[in-house]
């Protein structure tokens, strides 16, 4: 049942919460209620290159306890309440804080570049947090981006969150209807885990496979849904193993054997790689999501195709969702494509280069010219 949605625009300039609060609301019948929640890149422009935490407390007593582990971990330069308007039809929300913070020097044996050595470090309070049966969960955990989420509608939670008061480069938002987990404020999506956010319309039958083969990499699942399993999954074959997020989507999603076999040698030989290689990351079931990340989104289907996704895009804004009536809603220019990808085919869309990111192009003479690497 689940809505998805997300909206990118494609030069990154920064629009309102309202425009994906409006789309969210077209597929307000594919949810219960039961959760619904929003994740927004570029939204934190006074502190873009802080770390920031959006955690939810079950009591007084767990904040505490987070922010001394906060303190030792990191420089808090910033921490607060998130903003929210107090709603009758809200309740009993958690205690919702915010945290800006600077990782302290990585030793320098540390493997990996700085920025995979911070996002190691991320990932380790994160599991650290949310497993620790204290009442604190992390719903964000990324730089210049956050989660709102609750148990709520669409609109509902929009307005809680005051989404109107924030702009972002890109937003994705999901419509939950819960069937085989619990809806609670932690287990509504999107969900995150550093740069990353995850909606997710399905539900996976491989969930069991996927969670252990997690845990044996230090993942802890502890959010009660099979969703934060496939956020986890792209984490791990993106950062750890260092692939590429078109080859990631094939790992979770690869073609049958049938089509395998069909298929030229070089192709042939990478794809039966992927299966067996990573046959514990492959999600079986009906599936469709949309993932976030810090360069753009993806949509993505399960391998037959059981759920929706609709793709579009005009001049200046792509869309993805589980309906083409939530991107008709608040497309502001005449779409030049929609399209249906096929079942398991990643639809992808990054930011274009601004011109600060056009490298000269250097010539056999030595000379520079304008070019267009990025």
């Amino acid at each position: 049942m689940c809505g998805i949605i997300g909206i990118i625009n494609l030069d990154r300039r920064r629009f309102s919460g309202e425009l994906i609060a409006k789309g969210l609301s077209h597929l307000k019948d594919r949810g219960n209620g039961l959760g619904s929640g929003y994740a927004g890149y570029g939204i934190y422009p006074d502190n873009p290159d802080d770390w920031c935490f959006h955690i939810f407390f079950t009591s007084e007593d767990a904040r505490l306890k987070t922010e001394q582990r906060l303190d030792a971990a990191f420089k808090v330069t910033k921490k607060e309440p998130l903003p929210v308007k107090p709603m009758t039809s809200v309740k009993r929300p958690p205690l919702i804080w915010r945290y800006f913070l600077k990782i302290p020097a990585i030793r320098p044996t540390s493997t990996g570049s700085a920025e995979e050595r911070e996002k190691k470090y991320i990932f380790a309070l994160v599991m650290e947090i949310n497993s620790s049966g204290e009442g604190a969960f992390v719903a964000s955990s990324g730089k210049n981006m956050g989660i709102f989420k609750g148990v709520g509608f669409p609109d509902e939670m929009a307005e809680f969150y005051r989404l109107d008061e924030y702009r972002a480069t890109a937003w994705t938002a999901h419509n939950r209807f819960p069937t085989n987990t619990p809806g609670w404020w932690g287990g509504a999506h999107p969900f995150g885990l550093a740069e990353l956010s995850l909606v997710h319309n399905g539900e996976i039958s491989s969930f069991g496979i996927n969670k252990r083969y997690l845990e044996s990499f230090g993942y802890h699942l502890a959010l009660q849904t099979d969703s934060e399993a496939i956020l986890y999954l792209f984490d791990f074959l993106t950062r750890i193993h260092r692939l590429p997020l078109e080859i990631a989507a094939v790992a979770l999603t690869p073609p049958h054997w049938e089509i395998i076999d069909c298929l030229p040698p070089d192709e042939k030989k990478l794809y039966t790689a992927l299966r067996m290689i990573y046959a514990s990351c492959l999600i079986n079931g009906p599936s469709a999501l949309v993932l976030g990340f810090d360069s753009g989104m993806m949509g993505l289907n399960d391998r037959i195709k059981l759920r929706p996704l609709v793709a579009a895009e005009s001049k200046s804004f792509a869309y993805i969702s589980s309906e083409e009536s939530g991107i008709v809603a608040v497309a502001r220019e005449k779409l030049k494509k929609i399209r249906h990808p096929a079942a398991g085919e990643p639809v992808i869309f990054k930011y274009r280069p601004t011109k600060n990111q056009i490298k000269p192009v250097t010539n056999r003479d030595g000379s520079k010219t304008g070019g267009h690497q990025s």
